[in-house]
């Protein structure tokens, strides 16, 4: 028979490590933009742990939530931090001067720090 108190046990420790996990906060963030397309270079800093704990993707939102591209993380970054990667190519909607920036990790998802960046005024492509 299992001891019931060991079991609570267990369970109390693992909501607990869970809990102290702690989100991907983004730090900074560079944006290029011509025309209506941008180019993000997005520094992320994150206590990777490992394939079990990492942070694993940023995104670039407008001001009201509508996700306009995400950058996949696809391996820890346990000795790298924080780590700036890059996104070109994104392509964002006439009249949209700010975006957000959210970061992911793959126990807490998102909540961490977000940078909100103003975006120079789109020039004409030639």
């Amino acid at each position: 028979m299992v001891d019931r108190r060991a079991s609570w046990g267990l369970v109390a420790l693992l909501a607990a490590s869970s809990a102290l996990a702690t989100p991907a906060d983004v730090i900074s963030v560079q944006a290029k933009c011509r025309g209506a397309v941008c180019s993000f270079a997005v520094t992320v800093q994150h206590a990777d742990e490992g394939w079990q704990h990492y942070a694993n993707a940023w995104q670039v939102l407008t001001p009201d939530g509508r996700v306009l591209a995400t950058r996949i993380l696809r391996h820890p970054h346990v000795r790298e931090q924080p780590f700036t990667r890059s996104l070109r190519g994104v392509k964002v909607p006439a009249g949209v001067s700010r975006v957000r920036i959210r970061a992911r990790d793959s126990v807490s998802g998102y909540g961490g720090r977000e940078v909100m960046v103003s975006l120079a005024p789109k020039q004409p492509s030639r």
